[in-house]
Order: C-alpha cells, then structure tokens, then sequence
C-alpha cells in the first residue's frame, strides 16, 4: 500500500512542477529548461531556512518561494532579450550553472554529500511522518497550488500570455508589454517551483544535486510536451503518463537495467509520434512550435 502512496506523492510534486511551467511553456510560448534549478533552489533553501533558523514548514517554504521568485526574476531580466531556441539554449546554461553550484559549494550545500536529516512537517504538535499521512498532506497542498493555477490561468494576466504566444507583434500594439509579462510569468513559476521542492525535502529528508539535474528538466519540460500544454488537463496526463510508464514495465517482469533503457527508448519515440502525429500533446491546447 505504502508503495502506490509514494507514488501518489510524487505525482503531486509533479504536478505542481508541470502546472507551474505549464504558465511559461503553455501560456507564454517559451521553451524553458530550468524548472529543476528552481525546484533544487526551492529545495535547499527550504532545507537551509528550516534546519537553521528553525521555521516550520509553512514559513520556511515562503522565505523559499521567495528566494526563488528573486531569483527568478534576476534570471528573466537577463534572458528575456532572446526567443526560440537562443531562449532555451539560455535557459539549460542557468540550468547548469545552478547544478554546478549546488554541487561545488561543499560549505553551504554539502556538495555531492547532500544534506541529510531535514525535519518532516510538524503541525501543532504532530508530525506527519508515515508515508500515508504526507500523501494526504501533499496531496492537499498540490489541490491548492492547482486551484491557484487554474485561477491564474483564466485571468487577464493569461490572456496577455496567449496573445504574445500567438503574436507577440499584433500584442503589442494592443499594449502588451512582452518583457513585462513574460518577467511576471517566470517569477510565479520560479516561486511555485520551491512548493514542491519543499515538499520533495521534506518527505525524503535528504538532497543532493543529482535530483536537479538537466535531465529533470528536460523531464519536466517533457511532460507537458506529450501531455500537453495551455490548458489544466495537458499537465495532468503528461504526469500521470510519465511517472506511471516506468511502473508499468516493473510490473511486467522487466529486469530493472532492461526496463530503465526501455523507459527511455519509449519516452523517445513517444516524443517523436507526438510531435508528428498530435503536435499539442495528448491533451494540450497550444501545439509548440
């Protein structure tokens, strides 16, 4: 049982990871590659805060969203002069530089080591710490990013995003600022990042850099690629999709070497039908061009 809730657990913190990027990718057109480098940073900043100034989880994760929107922002103000491919070649540098950090700063970061013991949440006095009682708990927190998300999506605020995705030209004769809305866009995605990097901390309790690799990234950006962007449910199948392919093979009997290159051989040629077949994902709105 425990094993089904740890992977519902982690489907939640893939769905904050894709509802998020799904503002940038789905809404704004942008191909990033860097979500991970915000769930990393929203992770050790979370572990930091937490384990040195004491916070519980609620104030922790702020001051974490926090540092990434700061972040965030910073990063934008400096990308946001390229489009198309130049954007996204730009984004996997940050990706890597933020990898290369978190795996070099041994005095802040603990390097390769990572850091262990992180705290799971306490709430008047109960800690959640049964893999049963943090699936609830995150699921929970997933509904309320989701609903934030959606809310987020039918507002003006989207709608410009679509405009610029569409022709970012036409928008701006509309008066559509493309440097500040697009800025505003990689700012909540950068914050919402570090919710479910708080989350990952947390329920592990221990992180290391290999988990905010630009693999993941690339993972990350994937899902919404074969499930779709632009809309709620692309997401949602893009996670559901990805994270329960390699469960599946599992259960098949596949030895696990065989099934973790079967895995990558299927997501490849998944990809590749999509893109030929249903260039908006399974269950997407905005084919990405």
């Amino acid at each position: 049982m425990n094993y089904f809730l740890h992977l519902g657990v982690m489907i939640a913190i893939y769905i904050m990871l894709a509802y998020s990027l799904n503002l940038v990718i789905g809404y704004g057109g942008l191909l990033a590659l860097s979500q991970a480098a915000f769930y990393g940073i929203g992770a050790y900043a979370y572990t930091l805060v937490s384990m040195h100034l004491g916070l519980s989880f609620f104030p922790a994760t702020l001051i974490a969203m926090f540092v990434c929107g700061v972040i965030g922002c910073l990063f934008a103000m400096a990308v946001l002069k390229f489009r198309n491919e130049t954007f996204a070649l730009a984004t996997i540098g940050f990706q890597m530089i933020v990898f290369v950090i978190l795996y070099n700063w041994t005095p802040f970061t603990k390097g390769p080591y990572g850091i262990s013991g992180i705290a799971r949440p306490t709430f008047f006095g109960l800690t959640i710490e049964s893999v049963p009682q943090f699936f609830i708990f995150v699921v929970i927190i997933a509904l309320l990013v989701t609903g934030i998300m959606k809310i987020l999506y039918i507002s003006p605020f989207a709608l410009s995003l679509k405009a610029l995705r569409d022709d970012e030209k036409a928008a701006q004769t509309l008066g559509i600022s493309p440097y500040r809305q697009y800025v505003r866009a990689m700012i909540i995605c950068s914050a919402i990042a570090a919710i479910p990097g708080a989350c990952f901390a947390s329920y592990v309790t221990y992180i290391d850099p290999t988990s905010f690799t630009l693999q993941e990234s690339i993972f990350i950006a994937s899902i919404l690629l074969v499930g779709g962007s632009g809309n709620l449910k692309g997401p949602t199948a893009g996670v559901l999709l990805m994270l329960l392919l390699p469960e599946v093979l599992r259960f098949v009997g596949m030895p696990n070497a065989v099934a973790a290159n079967m895995r990558e051989i299927i997501y490849g040629l998944m990809l590749i039908l999509l893109m030929y077949f249903r260039p908006k994902g399974i269950a997407g709105a905005y084919a990405f061009k």
